[in-house]
C-alpha cells in the first residue's frame, strides 16, 4: 500500500469569503473549525477551515480573482461530490434555504440518486445518495473481498 488513506481536504479560492461562509455554513450546515491569519503579520484572513467530517475539511481561501469557477469542460477540478443520507430531505432543505438546483434529481447510470448545485463562485457540487447495489457499492464489495483474500494468502504464506 502507498500509505494514502483519504482525501483530507479540498481547497477553494473564493471571491467573497462572507458570501461563501453563508453558503457552506449557514445553508449547507458545515461547521467553521478555525481561521488562520495571513502570514507575516499582514492583516486579514488567510484561510478558513470548514468541517465535513472529523478527517475531511473544506478550506476557503479569500480574495479569489475571476468571475466564476472553470466550466464543465475546462481542465480543472470538475466538481465536488457530497454524500447525503436521504436526497429528498436534502433537496427540501436546499429549497427552504434558497439554494436553486443546477440539475434536478435523477438516478444516474451508476444506480445512485444525484442532484447538482453551485456555490457562490460557480463551483459545481454533486449531491449523491449511494444506493444499495450501485456500481460503487459493488466495486467496494469486490475490493474488500480481494483485500481479504490477499490477507488470507499472506497469512498462509508465513
Amino acid at each position: 500500500m502507498n500509505g494514502i488513506s483519504t482525501i483530507a481536504h479540498v481547497a477553494l479560492k473564493v471571491r467573497d469569503l462572507d458570501r461563501s461562509l453563508d453558503f457552506y455554513v449557514n445553508k449547507l450546515g458545515f461547521a467553521e473549525m478555525m481561521r488562520l491569519d495571513k502570514p507575516d503579520g499582514r492583516p486579514g484572513v488567510w484561510l478558513v477551515y470548514l468541517r465535513i467530517t472529523d478527517t475531511q475539511y473544506l478550506e476557503l481561501f479569500p480574495d479569489g480573482e475571476g468571475e466564476r469557477a472553470p466550466g464543465w469542460n475546462d481542465t480543472a477540478i470538475n466538481h465536488i461530490c457530497l454524500g447525503v443520507d436521504e436526497i429528498d430531505a436534502t433537496l427540501a432543505h436546499l429549497e427552504k434555504v434558497g439554494i436553486p438546483l443546477l440539475l434536478p434529481k435523477k438516478q444516474a447510470v451508476d444506480g445512485n440518486w444525484q442532484a447538482w448545485i453551485e456555490d457562490p463562485d460557480g463551483n459545481r457540487i454533486e449531491l449523491m445518495q449511494m444506493m444499495p447495489g450501485s456500481l460503487q457499492e459493488q466495486a467496494i464489495d469486490r475490493l474488500k473481498r480481494e483485500a481479504q483474500a490477499q490477507a488470507k494468502k499472506g497469512v498462509g504464506d508465513r
